[in-house]
């Protein structure tokens, strides 16, 4: 049987508006974050959280600072998912992201989160990734300004599929 696990990039406060790096869309996008979370709640669907913490210097997601936490909203709709920490544009980089999916029995990722053209792009295309079907979720996802979220979705379209909240998560 296909099990599904929604994956949510880097949703942290340094891109929400009172952060370091703020994001273009970020409110409307929280919205279809927490959407997509329930309904992979609703589908029984695995949730895994993934947080950017900066080596070394960085003007933002610096460990210890409030911007480098998982946006409290999206921690308080997925209290149970594990958190992958991460350094690299790939989640699947130098982190235990396979072991966990592999734990939860996964073969589909839905991707979703920040930013699109870096982070949510080199995960998806990852080699690492290859083991799995991959989608994202274009209206879950953001970036500096909404030029550079098209541009990124474009350029991987012929690697991935792109999906929408209700369609996400069905069965297969």
């Amino acid at each position: 049987m296909s099990r599904t696990a929604l994956l949510v990039i880097d949703p942290q406060n340094d891109y929400f508006d009172k952060g370091n790096f703020p994001l273009w869309n970020t409110d409307n996008t929280l919205k279809e974050i927490l959407n997509a979370i329930n309904a992979a709640k609703e589908q029984n669907a695995a949730i895994v959280l993934v947080q950017h913490v900066a080596a070394g210097e960085s003007p933002f997601f610096v460990e210890g600072t409030e911007g480098v936490k998982l946006h409290q909203a999206i921690l308080d709709a997925a209290p149970d998912a594990p958190v992958i920490i991460k350094q690299h544009a790939d989640a699947f980089q130098e982190t235990n992201l396979t072991q966990v999916l592999e734990e939860l029995a996964v073969d589909r990722l839905v991707i979703c989160g920040m930013m699109t053209q870096n982070c949510v792009t080199h995960t998806a295309i990852s080699d690492a990734a290859d083991l799995y079907q991959v989608s994202i979720l274009p209206d879950a996802c953001t970036t500096r300004e909404r030029l550079l979220h098209l541009i990124a979705l474009e350029a991987i379209k012929t690697k991935v599929t792109y999906t929408d909240i209700r369609h996400a998560f069905e069965r297969v």
